[in-house]
C-alpha cells in the first residue's frame, strides 16, 4: 500500500447563513489521510465564533499538517482566526486519527473540548481503555477462534493501543439532540464507535466516520466495543437519512458527498450482500476466524484484523436475529 501525501489540502464550503467550513485534509498515518474541519462564523477580519472539529493523530507529520493547513486558511482565504481565540474543539469520536492530536492542540489553545458523554472517559483517561482491552485480549482471541500465531499476537498488541497519548479534559459532554454553542445540532451515530457524533450546521452535515464516500467504516461487534456493531450502524444510517434540508455531507475521509442519500442506499445494499455471504459460507459449525477465511480466501495480513472485526459484527447481527446459532464449547465459540 503506497504512503499518502503529507501535504495538507484545504477546501471551503459556505452555508446559506454565511458560515465558512474549511476541510483540511492531512496525513494521519503513513497510509491514511483524515479530514479535520475549521468552522468560522462572522466577518473574516473579526470572526465571532471558530470551531475545530477533530485534531488528527499524534504523529509529528499529522501535527505539522494541521498547523500548515490551518495557516492556509488564514493566509489563502483571509480568515483572521487564531489559536488564542478559538471558541471550541469538537471530537467526533475517540479514535487515534481524530483525537490523537488533541494533547498537541491543547498546548496551542485553551478552547473548551466537546465530545459525546460516552467518549469522555476515553479522552480523559486513554490508558484505562487500553488496560481493560489488554486484560481481555486472550478471551478475545479465543472468542474469535484465532489460532496461536501472527494474527493472535497482532490482536494482543492492538488491544494495548491508546486512542491518544495522554488525557485531556472534556468541558462539554454531549448527547444526541443537543445544540452546541447555538451553532451545531448533535446527532449520536453509534455503530463504528459507540461514542461517535455527527454535526449539522444548516444544510451541511459533518458525517465523521459514519458516512464516507469511498469506504464503509470499520465495524466491531458490540461485545467487543459497546455501542459498536452493524445493528447500531444501520439504525444510525436511518437517523441521519431522516434529516431534512441537508444538501451536502462532509465525511472525515475523502471528499464531499452531494448524493449522500444515495450513498446510504448503497451501503445498505452492500451490507445486505455481506450478510448473505456469511449465511452462504456457513456449512457447518465454524469460528469467526474460519468464516473470515472462507469469506476472504486471499486474506492479506494488512486487512486481516479489520476483516475479523467485520465478520464478528456480521455474525453478531445475524445471531441477534436468530439467523445464526451460537454455541460455546469450552473456550471456543462456533456459529451455524
Amino acid at each position: 500500500m503506497p504512503a499518502v501525501s503529507a501535504v495538507p489540502n484545504v477546501t471551503r464550503h459556505v452555508t446559506a447563513s454565511g458560515a465558512r467550513l474549511y476541510t483540511v485534509g492531512i496525513q494521519a498515518f503513513e497510509h491514511l489521510r483524515v479530514n479535520v474541519f475549521l468552522v468560522v462564523v462572522g466577518a473574516p477580519e473579526q470572526p465571532t465564533y471558530t470551531a475545530l472539529i477533530d485534531t488528527g493523530s499524534s504523529s509529528g507529520v499529522s501535527q505539522q499538517g494541521l498547523l500548515d493547513g490551518l495557516r492556509q486558511v488564514r493566509e489563502n482565504f483571509g480568515e483572521a482566526w487564531q489559536w488564542a481565540t478559538l471558541s471550541r474543539i469538537v471530537i467526533t469520536h475517540p479514535h487515534p486519527d481524530h483525537v490523537g492530536g488533541l494533547p498537541f492542540v491543547r498546548t496551542l489553545t485553551a478552547a473548551p473540548v466537546a465530545a459525546h458523554a460516552l467518549a469522555v472517559p476515553v479522552i480523559e483517561h486513554p490508558e484505562r481503555r487500553a488496560e481493560a482491552f489488554k486484560l481481555g485480549a486472550d478471551a478475545l482471541v479465543r472468542r474469535l477462534g484465532v489460532p496461536e500465531g501472527e494474527y493472535a499476537e497482532r490482536l494482543r498488541r492492538r488491544a494495548g493501543n491508546r486512542m491518544s497519548p495522554s488525557g485531556v479534559g472534556v468541558e462539554t459532554p454531549l448527547r444526541g439532540g443537543d445544540t452546541l454553542d447555538d451553532v451545531f445540532e448533535v446527532i449520536h451515530t453509534p455503530g463504528h464507535e459507540g461514542a461517535q457524533i455527527c454535526l449539522r450546521l444548516g444544510e451541511i452535515l459533518f458525517s465523521a466516520d459514519h458516512l464516507l464516500p469511498r469506504n464503509s467504516p470499520p465495524l466491531m461487534p458490540g461485545w467487543m466495543l459497546p455501542g459498536s456493531g452493524l445493528g447500531p450502524y444501520l439504525a444510525s444510517l436511518d437517523r441521519i437519512e431522516a434529516l431534512t434540508g441537508v444538501t451536502l455531507a462532509l465525511g472525515s475521509h475523502d471528499g464531499p458527498m452531494e448524493d449522500w442519500r444515495g450513498r446510504i442506499q448503497f451501503l445498505r445494499r452492500r451490507y445486505a450482500d455481506k450478510l448473505r455471504g456469511v449465511l452462504d459460507a456457513v456449512s457447518e459449525p465454524q469460528t469467526i476466524y474460519e468464516l473470515t477465511c472462507a469469506l476472504h480466501p486471499r486474506l492479506r495480513p494488512a486487512q486481516a484484523l479489520l476483516l475479523l472485526d467485520q465478520t464478528a459484527a456480521l455474525v453478531e447481527y445475524l445471531t441477534e436475529r436468530g439467523e445464526l446459532h451460537e454455541t460455546q464449547d469450552g473456550e471456543w465459540w462456533t456459529y451455524r
